[in-house]
């Protein structure tokens, strides 16, 4: 390791933090360097996000502190097992390398996870100085993602908080059952206390704020996590009930899947095929169902087949409305905002143009279209003062005609 060069290093480390999608950067609200003070801003126009090939951000700088661990989880690559290159930095390197690609206009923050080197402790602390050295050193004011690692004291996550925008702590898998087999090391109570302590910190410091202005922020992005899909044997109904139980236990912002990728020398408990990417996109529809459209956990879990995952070939929200085609057709001119929001195909900003354009005048279907990116998914589950779907609601090829057509894909 001592013989590679910087460059090397980053090969290494960006490379092997490519398996973590929770590095997104939205919400959070920070001192800019407006007025010549400081570098870097996450105010304006925010963070911009790029997407590799197959999907994952990569707008951060984002990259591993290192990719040695004393843990064994059999899904990592970088477990201690694995027979992979391994490389470490020092927190001024990663200080440096974010100033240097900040001021090239590659990045607008820094997203930093680590492998356990030594001992949670150790390593949480090396973390805790790289953003440490940018904020204090540099007067660093970008996005400043910081992985923490539940094992760590809790007076370092909170250091970590002090200095992050957002901290996350991985839950890896939806089951408790799934975390035994595969990631013996962690622990699901720990895990969880982790996140509960967090989330207290956080709560603590928006009061601080409110009663003393100059209160140190702590996380004003919140906290996030992620979950493994498709390692383990759990459905997409485990999935949403324990993203649901995170949302509400711990006040996440987001929690984040991440399709299970096969890796080199992989253990022999995991399966042999990734799950369909589909998979995941399905699982991030069901979320925003239950963050923005009303949908309990439960209504869901009633979306999925017999086996407890989401249909592939169409989105979950269309996947219940057949199900339960007695709840249509609705009238967009008497429908309440909830109501709406049920309908297959209307999102909650044609939802908002609807309710406003009725109020000056009664909707008719052509109005709808003019409102909406899809007449056609539409037009089954609603009614208008000129519309009425008649038998189309209850058709049995209903979801053969609404499925999106199959494509052959080009060979080149």
């Amino acid at each position: 390791m001592s013989g590679e060069t910087l460059r090397e290093k980053l090969e290494i480390l960006a490379d092997a933090a490519k398996y973590d999608a929770s590095c997104a950067s939205s919400g959070t609200a920070r001192k800019n360097s407006l007025g010549g003070k400081g570098i870097g801003s996450t105010e304006g126009m925010g963070i911009c996000h790029a997407y590799a090939p197959d999907g994952r951000c990569i707008s951060l700088l984002k990259i591993l502190l290192t990719n040695h661990c004393i843990f064994d989880c059999h899904y990592c690559v970088n477990r201690k097992s694995s027979n992979v290159r391994r490389a470490r930095f020092t927190p001024q390197e990663v200080a440096d390398l974010t100033l240097n690609f900040y001021k090239r206009n590659y990045i607008e923050g820094l997203f930093l996870s680590s492998g356990i080197v030594k001992s949670a402790n150790h390593t949480m602390e090396q973390l805790v100085e790289a953003a440490r050295i940018l904020r204090e050193e540099h007067d660093f004011r970008g996005y400043i993602h910081l992985k923490s690692i539940p094992e760590a004291d809790p007076e370092l996550i909170d250091q970590a908080g002090l200095h992050a925008d957002r901290v996350s702590i991985n839950v890896e898998l939806p089951t408790r059952s799934g975390l035994s087999r595969l990631a013996p090391d962690k622990d699901e109570a720990q895990i969880e206390g982790a996140m509960d302590k967090t989330k207290a910190r956080i709560i603590q410091a928006k009061d601080e704020r409110k009663r003393f202005k100059h209160a140190p922020r702590f996380a004003p992005a919140g906290q996030s996590t992620q979950m493994i899909v498709g390692a383990d044997a759990a459905s997409d109904a485990d999935i949403v009930g324990k993203a649901s139980t995170l949302y509400k236990a711990f006040g996440l912002r987001r929690v984040y899947y991440s399709a299970f990728s096969p890796i080199p020398d992989a253990s022999a408990v995991l399966p042999l095929k990734r799950p369909p990417l589909m998979r995941e996109h399905r699982l991030y529809q069901s979320d925003w169902l239950m963050r923005f459209y009303g949908y309990a956990p439960g209504e869901v879990a009633q979306a999925t087949e017999a086996d407890g995952n989401l249909p592939l070939d169409i989105d979950p929200k269309l996947a219940w409305a057949l199900k339960f085609r007695e709840q249509f057709p609705v009238d967009v001119n008497r429908a309440s905002k909830e109501q709406l929001l049920r309908v297959p195909g209307l999102g909650t900003t044609a939802v908002a143009r609807i309710l406003k354009a009725r109020r000056h005048r009664t909707l008719r279907l052509d109005d709808v279209a003019r409102l909406t990116q899809s007449i056609a998914k539409v037009r089954p589950f609603l009614c208008t003062l000129d519309w009425q779907p008649t038998m189309l609601t209850d058709r049995a090829d209903l979801r053969a005609l609404l499925a999106p057509k199959q494509e052959q894909l080009e060979l080149f």
